[in-house]
């Protein structure tokens, strides 16, 4: 097999990102501002600010769902989801008159600081980055695949570019950017240099990618990564003539078995039963710091107090791991605001790249055009 020129490898490290340029420049545009939007959603929105001047500890949750119900009497609540300290509680309820509805619930006042009915900011970027906002279709999304198979052009992109660019590992000791010279040579060494200091950045995004992609398929054939959630047994139900003396266990016990169960568990995601026959599903994240917040769950029987099913990493097979920790490498979240705004200034540079690389290519394409007119004319 021929060994292929400098010139080819160029081709082929352009048409690696040319031909979807505008979505993959779009992606990794959205998917930077993803990263803080827990964050700049506390910076735009007042009301999804937990604050605590006087340094309160936070209210049980079950106290915070009381709120609620005595707030909307005739509301269903249907679950809770809790995020970083500075940021409210987050309650979904449904009504006669809200068919939904999202409680901003302060952790440490109690007070019900916003009612939304619509899309969050937080939802709607991770939207728009994971799917491009493309319909699902049951167990799939096209924008979903669209998104994910960026992988493939980042991966291609980032080997043919070291391929291309001799001698990579030079950048890290010896940095150029000659601000003094042409227009192309500012962009070809800003894109090098940029490139050379991703390269871990990439390689991460593009790992991650490929999971994403390989979910989305197993999705797609409906193979069930993780089990569905049980229902109550028939058996476990209360009769009619014992209903009275039967309670329903509360969202506090259920909590505190949980709490007994894992007690590093820090609930993140609370479902309430939604009939007769369902369960409290509690998922949260715990002291492991590569797993998301949803590492550990349980399935809480409201009639028994039994756990009916559960789940830690420790328990996780190879792919429930894989899906459990590929969140947090992917937006950073694995250290808190330190790793976020690491993984945003690299996302930053990224998008750059991708424009650099644009505005190189456009370059080049308008030299060669200029001079194949010269060439015709002489």
């Amino acid at each position: 097999m021929a060994m292929l020129s400098n010139k080819s490898w160029f081709k082929l490290h352009g048409w690696c990102s040319l031909p979807v340029w505008l979505i993959f420049c779009f992606v990794c545009l959205t998917g930077t501002i993803a990263v803080l939007s827990h964050e700049l959603t506390w910076l735009t929105n007042p009301a999804a600010r937990a604050s605590n001047p006087q340094d309160k500890p936070a209210l049980p949750i079950s106290q915070l769902v009381a709120t609620v119900q005595q707030k909307f009497p005739t509301a269903d609540v249907g679950n809770v989801m809790t995020f970083e300290p500075y940021l409210v509680h987050a309650i979904t309820f449904t009504d006669h008159d809200k068919p939904y509805a999202i409680a901003y619930v302060n952790q440490y006042s109690g007070e019900i600081q916003e009612i939304n009915e619509g899309l969050t900011f937080i939802g709607f970027m991770r939207s728009l980055h994971g799917w491009l906002l493309f319909p699902w279709q049951q167990v799939y999304s096209i924008g979903y695949y669209l998104v994910s198979a960026m992988a493939f052009v980042m991966l291609g992109a980032l080997i043919t570019g070291l391929v291309i660019y001799k001698k990579f590992w030079r950048s890290f000791t010896q940095p150029k950017v000659r601000l003094t010279a042409n227009k192309a040579t500012v962009l070809a060494d800003l894109h090098r240099l940029a490139g050379v200091w991703s390269i871990w950045f990439l390689m991460l995004m593009s790992a991650t990618g490929f999971w994403y992609l390989a979910q989305a398929i197993m999705w797609h054939a409906e193979i069930d990564i993780e089990p569905h959630a049980p229902v109550v047994a028939v058996s476990d139900l209360p009769t009619t003539a014992t209903t009275n003396s039967q309670s329903k266990l509360s969202l506090e016990a259920a909590l505190q078995i949980a709490k007994q169960r894992f007690p590093q568990l820090q609930p993140s995601y609370i479902m309430l039963p939604e009939h007769q026959r369902g369960m409290y599903q509690i998922s949260g994240g715990g002291d492991h710091i590569f797993y998301d917040q949803y590492a550990y769950a349980l399935n809480i029987n409201p009639w028994t107090g039994a756990i009916v099913s559960e789940k830690s990493p420790e328990t996780m097979t190879a792919v429930q791991t894989v899906m459990h920790i590929a969140d947090p490498l992917h937006y950073g979240t694995l250290g808190g605001l330190w790793t976020k705004f690491l993984w945003f200034f690299f996302g930053v540079i990224l998008t750059g790249m991708s424009i650099t690389g644009f505005m190189m290519w456009a370059t080049r394409l308008k030299k060669s055009m200029r001079d194949d007119a010269e060439a015709a004319f002489a």
